[in-house]
């Protein structure tokens, strides 16, 4: 007899089997038990979360001649013949293959004539979003008013393909990712039955793999025991089949990073790339493990959410100490970035240098994250009892002050300009007017300081030098945009964007200037000048 995989030797064949998903087999046993079975059902989630299988039990459980509690029964006419895929009241059909108009005629007519047997014909149509316009149309008046007989199950992973008008005739049921310990649990469970001795990490590694589907998991863990077969299956053993990295792996990649150790994360890459290691799953394991560190930095008691072993939590909390929140995030992007550049290149391996680069020499970016990693060495060469070059310490912050000035950075970037002068000034006529000219760019640098709303009350206004030097008046105003924006938190927000755009922190003197204001109160005779234009008629130019 043939070899018959692990996903399906052990598939559900009753409710109470199906793992993770207890909000809807709980739903769909008491609808069985109380005879209140619906007409069309729509099930919606990620792969092999189990949507095809729970249509199946419930299909069987309709048809079953004596059901116990809600469950198939698994000994009648009708189940046996619907677990041998012998029964004509249960029909599967692919969506992906049969996705025309002419499919779904064919079962508009045959949902005319009753099942020989049993009490239910089920259509379960998998991959439902892959049907045509026209085969959804041709669906429509059937699944809204089939026969007493005829129940719908549609199951599919992408739910926003479906129109509105099949969605609201069935019931929609959400299935969710399956979490690794339920994962884990059922894996231990089903290597007992199989007498196959497993390491516990392994299991959970697989489980972790998986990314919520008990299929996927099932699959790995079949792929792993064929690899070893006869033999223990041991953590080591998944990690080499499955092209994993080991965590210790990641700790010391990280630490040369911390060390700004390029070499080294270089060659560690090399010795990573001959072990035949997937790189995509590098970077999105290294990703996680950089996440897991931020919790642990940043939160208390996270041990049941990051999910790692005693060892590797004690690794996490030892390198928290040794880099800043910042600097741990500007990781996180640049790896981030990473993972969608790397899915479709063939340079894979190059992308992961570069990354690498950067990440150990900050000073190729001039993203505020960047510049704070970049403090934070010069701080740490400093403590160690270097000595720096005052040239190259002006050079150092003048480019962080650019790059505030030129909007790359957010809210941090405005206070950047302290590295230039560490006390407000007082600007002069000159200096107020230059920076009523670029108001503009103001109010679009509010945005970047996470006061859009301040932004937008300011939206179509205009400053003007008041009486003071440094009495910046903004006019058209309503009277709730003054009132909002003349707070302290308004009024800081401004200030800010106007440090950001302007290259240094000022002490202005804001005032607002409302549609009920009198143009003279705050010193103008005129608050918008009158523009005039002369026109020369050449009289050479023929009439039309």
């Amino acid at each position: 007899m043939s070899y018959t995989a692990l996903y399906r030797k052990f598939r559900p064949d009753n409710f109470d089997d199906v793992k993770g998903q207890d909000h809807i087999v709980t739903t769909l046993k008491n609808q069985i038990i109380n005879n209140r079975i619906g007409h069309a059902y729509l099930f919606c989630g990620t792969r092999g979360t189990g949507k095809t299988t729970i249509a199946k039990i419930l299909g069987k459980a309709v048809n079953c001649e004596n059901p116990v509690d809600g469950n198939p029964c698994g000994e009648c006419r009708s189940c046996k013949a619907i677990a041998a895929g012998n029964s004509m009241n249960l029909i599967e059909i692919d969506a992906a293959s049969n996705n025309g108009v002419d499919n779904i005629r064919e079962i508009r007519e045959e949902v005319q004539y009753s099942p020989a047997e049993g009490k239910y014909k089920v259509y379960i149509i998998d991959e439902v979003h892959m049907l045509s316009i026209g085969a959804f149309n041709a669906l429509l008046k059937t699944l809204e008013e089939p026969p007493a007989y005829v129940i719908f199950i549609l199951a599919t992973t992408e739910a926003h393909k479906i129109p509105i008008t099949i969605l609201s005739r069935c019931q929609r049921y959400d299935f969710k990712r399956i979490s690794i310990d339920t994962i884990a649990a059922r894996l231990k469970e089903l290597m007992e039955i199989e007498g196959v001795n497993v390491e516990e990490r392994a299991i959970r590694y697989v489980a972790k793999a998986a990314d919520g589907s008990l299929r996927d998991a099932l699959s790995l863990l079949d792929q792993c025991l064929a690899f070893y077969m006869g033999q223990d299956l041991k953590y080591d053993n998944v990690l080499e089949v499955l092209g994993a990295v080991d965590t210790e792996v990641f700790s010391d990649l990280l630490r040369k990073v911390i060390d700004c150790d390029t070499t080294g994360c270089i060659y560690k890459l090399e010795e990573l790339v001959l072990q035949g290691r997937d790189l995509n799953q590098l970077v999105v394991d290294f990703t996680w493990y950089m996440r897991n560190l931020l919790l642990v930095k940043t939160s208390d008691g996270v041990e049941d959410v990051i999910d790692v072993s005693t060892d590797t939590l004690a690794l996490l909390k030892e390198e928290a100490a040794m880099v800043d929140v910042d600097v741990l995030m500007r990781y996180i992007r640049i790896f981030s970035e990473l993972a969608n550049q790397i899915r479709y290149s063939t340079q894979k391996r190059i992308l992961i240098e570069m990354a690498l680069i950067k990440l150990t020499k900050p000073s190729m970016e001039n993203n505020l994250d960047s510049i704070i990693d970049r403090l934070n060495q010069l701080e740490k060469k400093v403590e160690q009892g270097a000595v720096v070059n005052p040239q190259m310490l002006a050079q150092f912050t003048s480019g962080a002050a650019n790059g505030a000035g030129n909007g790359s950075a957010s809210r941090g970037a405005g206070s950047s300009g302290k590295l230039m002068r560490k006390e407000p000034i007082r600007p002069s006529q000159e200096e107020t007017e230059k920076i009523a000219g670029m108001w503009k760019e103001i109010i679009v640098a509010l945005s970047d300081i996470h006061r859009s709303d301040v932004g937008m009350m300011l939206a179509g206004t205009n400053a003007l030098v008041g009486r003071g030097d440094n009495e910046l008046v903004i006019t058209g105003c309503s009277q709730m945009a003054a009132d909002f924006c003349s707070s302290p938190d308004g009024i800081e927000a401004i200030l800010d964007a106007v440090e950001q755009r302007y290259g240094t922190k000022v002490e202005l003197d804001i005032k607002f200037m409302t549609e009920d204001d009198s143009a003279e109160s705050f010193g103008f005779t005129k608050v918008v000048p009158e523009f005039t234009m002369e026109v020369e008629i050449d009289d050479n130019e023929e009439d039309f």
